[in-house]
Order: structure tokens, then sequence, then C-alpha cells
């Protein structure tokens, strides 16, 4: 693998996403694109646990090497705050090989954020102006999004408790075996997201969170 990392932008006028295209989830923003790749690259360490989580070899956690390959423009979830293009990246074929390691890596992006949140405090520090949700919010909202990405890509799942592990695992084991499957990279099930980019939301979100809550875990 080369050591330059392929990075896609997807570039609106308040914020800039930037991911890192072959590994789901190493994705972050900042006011321009300059600003989004610095972010970026001071996530490196923190994204090395999910590989690692995930047995995937990565040597890219200090002083990471970009390529921007792809920028497009963004649109009003982007300027939001989650990442919405799809690049054309994302449109590739995936082999079996390549589909397990999508679901690898989702798969320990979910096992990191249930870490992380099993020894967090319930109560987390605020914000500067008093805002941000506490542990047991931010689990169910992660959970319920889950529930909305497996929607997304053809899942028809009950509603699911965050309290339930049972039924969260379950919800996470139906994702996973779509992301496991090989594709042309079509969108999955006839809907708007293509495996790859399936993948790199999932796996952010998750990702997101868990970083929210160890950062608001500390005291100051």
């Amino acid at each position: 693998m080369s050591d330059r990392l392929r990075v896609g932008l997807e570039v609106t006028d308040r914020k800039v996403f930037a991911a890192v295209l072959d590994w789901p989830g190493w994705c972050r923003s900042g006011r321009d694109a300059s600003a989004a790749l610095e972010v970026l690259a001071a996530y490196g360490d923190r994204y090395a646990a999910v590989a690692s989580i995930a047995g995937r070899a990565f040597a890219h956690g200090r002083d990471p090497v970009f390529d921007v390959v792809e920028e497009l423009p963004g649109n009003a979830t982007t300027a939001f705050g989650a990442p919405d293009v799809r690049f054309a990246a994302d449109q590739r074929r995936t082999t079996a090989a390549d589909a397990e390691g999508l679901a690898a890596i989702v798969g320990a992006a979910w096992t990191l954020f249930d870490r992380v949140a099993a020894g967090a405090p319930a109560e987390l520090r605020k914000g500067p102006r008093g805002g941000g949700r506490d542990r047991d919010k931010v689990v169910a909202h992660v959970v319920g999004a889950d529930g909305g990405y497996a929607r997304a890509i053809g899942i028809k799942h009950p509603d699911v408790d965050p309290s339930d592990n049972a039924a969260r695992d379950a919800l996470r084991a139906d994702v996973l075996a779509v992301l496991r499957r090989p594709s042309d990279g079509s969108p999955i099930a006839g809907k708007k997201w293509p495996p790859r980019y399936a993948a790199r939301r999932i796996a952010w979100h998750a990702l997101d969170h868990a970083w929210e809550i160890e950062d608001r875990s500390e005291t100051r």
C-alpha cells in the first residue's frame, strides 16, 4: 500500500469534510480544506486504535501524508455536520476481501464506541455554552442513527431500545452482513448508499461520538 493516503473533500461555505477514502470512518471536518486536513491528520493516532481492533495493519498514525484526489460540493447535510457526498471512489466494486475489510472497520468502530461509553461517567463535561448530551443520550442517539442507517441500506428492522444490547447487536449483525457482500459499487438495495460510502458514514458516526465522549469525559 502506498504511504500516501487518498482523500476526498466535500466542500461548503460553512464546513469542509475530509475523508480518507480507503479507511472508513477516518473523516474529520474544518472551516476550510486546510483546517479539515489538519484535523484529519491529528486523529491518525486515534484511528489507529480502530484499525487495531479490526485486525488491520495500519502505519499512518503519525504524520500521515494525504493526497487529495477528489473534491466535490457538499450539501446542507455537510454544512450541518455529517459527511454526505458519494465520491467516484465510493462507487468502485468491492471484492469479497474488500467487503470483509469494510465490515471489520465498521464493527471495530462500534466496539470502540461501546468501550468508551462503558468507561465514561454518566454526566459528561458541558461545552462552553453548557451544551452537549450526557452519556446515555449519546448512546441512544448512536443506536437510533444506526437504525436509520440500516434502513438506508435496505434492512427492515424494528426500532431498538438502546438499553437492549441483544437487540442492538442483532441490528449491527444485519448491517455487517450486508456490508460483507461483494458489490459492483451500485447503491445497496437500489437505494442511495454504495457499500464504501455506507461503511464510511456508519463508522464515522460511531467514532465521532466515541471521540466526543472521550473528550468530554476529561476533567479540566
